[in-house]
């Protein structure tokens, strides 16, 4: 942590996968529960889940790779949708220290910002007893762009009252690092998850092991 930032954060943007929760294992096999029903090879775990991050549709066009035509990408997205509707709490759990550092800070306006599709997000969050800590959850339906694009985050930022200099966006990928560059905020960023983060091109400005560390980043009153 550093001095300058302690006890400056006012409001906390979280990303959901690989920073809430571990769903690494419920998407990947998802995808490969796709890719057997259309009659392709499953994938190695850790490339689909470096995929992970932009959204689903994204995901399954990287899965599927260039050569597949934009109708063979909105049947295997429909289909992944339909699989992971079924699986999406089979083993997915939240990250050790999620709950502590999320009641910790509960006297601040916290509020997810993914890209997952929204009502997955919520439906994710309600089953994992967690949606009440926050202020809002938005996806990456709930905004005409998509992270890195600022627009979202500054708009939940609008809704919750506080100024993107006061606020942190909290993430495991480069996306979400480029979400807090572009929005003003302070990136922190877990060093834990799956999403790609290449911390020479995009540093975060702090990094935590648990989110119960984000605390010290709070006034000192919550």
């Amino acid at each position: 942590m550093t001095d300058g930032n302690a006890g400056r954060m006012r409001a906390f943007l979280f990303d959901l996968d690989g920073t809430l929760i571990d769903s690494k294992m419920d998407l990947v096999n998802s995808v490969n529960a796709m890719l057997r029903q259309t009659g392709r090879r499953e994938q190695p775990i850790e490339l689909v889940a470096s995929y992970v991050g932009h959204g689903a549709p994204q995901l399954i066009a990287s899965v599927l790779g260039p050569q597949a035509s934009e109708e063979q990408r909105r049947e295997a997205l429909a289909l992944f949708l339909a699989h992971y509707q079924e699986q999406k709490l089979n083993l997915t759990r939240p990250y050790p220290g999620v709950v502590e550092g999320l009641q910790a800070l509960a006297g601040l306006p916290l509020a997810v910002l993914t890209n997952k599709p929204v009502n997955l997000s919520v439906e994710i969050l309600e089953g994992l007893q967690l949606a009440n800590l926050f202020r809002g959850i938005y996806g990456g339906d709930s905004f005409e762009t998509k992270k890195p694009n600022p627009s979202g985050a500054l708009a939940v930022l609008g809704e919750l009252g506080i100024a993107p200099a006061e606020s942190a966006m909290v993430g495991d990928s480069d996306v979400d690092i480029q979400t807090a560059r572009n929005a003003g905020m302070l990136a922190v960023g877990v060093n834990y998850g799956f999403g790609q983060h290449n911390a020479r091109t995009w540093p975060a400005d702090i990094y935590v092991e648990k989110l119960t560390e984000l605390v010290t980043l709070a006034p000192r009153v919550l």
